[in-house]
């Protein structure tokens, strides 16, 4: 049956850390969560995996791995064999796990700026020197590669590129002649990639996600390819997710480091992931859909409602950059600008980096009610400038 995406829940009954972080007058538009119920194929297999009433220790089945490889071959032909897959709690400790086992202290990270705050605060938690390679807006204000920068951030200490595709936060989804051209540089200067491709599913019509790994064998064999089902099916707290490493030297090495420390999955963090693979993609359809929706109802009310305000509309994820640059007096600090006269709780651009500066983030995976009555209120404060 169809889902019912405008459908509005109250969370706050819940340790929702979305609807604790603000005041309760303050409705939340920030972190990467979305406000839709996940998939009931997901919510049955958990209530039948609950039922059962045992919660021991879990040994990983054949049928997960099939169902993973058969869902990159079909939706990215992308052919992996199962051993190629590893079981990790989150891609946030699995790119900081492959950060600090392929480098020593002094070495360079490289990465895109702006940025996700945990991709940006990565190499520090190791003494690693943070390269960043700007990620420019272009005269229509979307934002695009930059050959020279990237390749001028790179130094002789550069040894992993942190790639995040879709980008978060500008929502690019990067064509497969950009990828190429990184990976190309990547491989000439022998640069280990890790890409984050958490918000792999989640890309609109007229754009396409290619897997970085998948442009040669080359580059697969110098790549740590990094999803989970936390973005796509709303499930980040059940903390699953897989890292893909075809080459079986870079693979152990990984596997060796990750050792006793983040060894196990949640037990039902592991049901939800087969379920939500292998049964929703119906309902992810439906998400999409409604998503662009909401995506392309932004971008009108922005560019109708809200002067001052710029949007290049997201090629992929559900989360949207606002340049508020223009928008005297709150350009400096507009998180705080609509926190306080808007109460609407945005992501602070400042931080993904010295570029985010004068940005805000809103995620507009929500009802669209919701999305209505946090613009409405972000217009009112800008009206109450003049």
């Amino acid at each position: 049956m169809p889902h019912n995406f405008n459908a509005v829940y109250d969370r706050t009954p819940s340790e929702s850390a979305k609807w604790h972080t603000h005041p309760p007058d303050v409705l939340p538009m920030f972190v990467a969560d979305m406000d839709f119920r996940s998939p009931e194929p997901v919510i049955r297999a958990l209530h039948e995996r609950v039922e059962h009433g045992f919660f021991g220790y879990g040994k990983e089945q054949p049928e997960f791995f099939e169902v993973v490889c058969a869902r990159l071959a079909q939706r990215y032909g992308w052919v992996v064999e199962p051993g190629a897959i590893v079981l990790l709690p989150g891609v946030i400790s699995s790119f900081n796990l492959a950060v600090k086992e392929f480098t020593a202290p002094g070495d360079g990270v490289l990465m895109h700026a702006p940025t996700y705050e945990p991709i940006l605060r990565c190499p520090g938690n190791y003494g690693l020197e943070r390269h960043e390679a700007l990620l420019p807006p272009g005269p229509g204000g979307r934002y695009r590669c930059d050959s020279a920068s990237f390749q001028s951030a790179i130094t002789s200490h550069t040894r992993v590129f942190l790639l995040c595709n879709p980008h978060n936060p500008t929502g690019r989804v990067f064509t497969r002649g950009e990828l190429a051209a990184m990976a190309g540089v990547c491989l000439d200067r022998e640069i280990l990639i890790v890409s984050d491709e958490i918000h792999c599913d989640l890309v609109y019509p007229g754009h396409e996600h290619v897997p970085v790994a998948t442009l040669s064998p080359e580059i697969e064999a110098r790549t740590i390819t990094l999803m989970a089902p936390s973005k796509t099916f709303n499930l980040p707290g059940l903390k699953t997710s897989i890292a893909i490493i075809p080459n079986q030297e870079l693979r152990e090495r990984f596997v060796a480091a990750r050792g006793d420390l983040v060894k196990a999955v949640n037990i039902l963090g592991y049901t939800a992931t087969l379920a939500a693979y292998r049964d929703c993609d119906g309902w992810l359809a439906e998400l999409l859909g409604y998503l662009q929706g909401n995506r392309d109802y932004l971008s009108r009310y922005v560019s109708s409602e809200l002067p001052g305000i710029r949007l290049e509309p997201p090629e992929g994820t559900y989360l949207a950059w606002l340049d508020c640059r223009d928008l005297v007096p709150a350009k400096d600090d507009p998180y705080r600008f609509f926190l306080d006269r808007a109460k609407v709780g945005l992501s602070d651009g400042a931080s993904f980096g010295e570029h985010g500066r004068g940005f805000v983030r809103l995620n507009f995976a929500c009802p669209r009610s919701m999305l209505e009555e946090g613009l409405a209120r972000m217009a009112r404060a800008i009206r109450g400038l003049n």
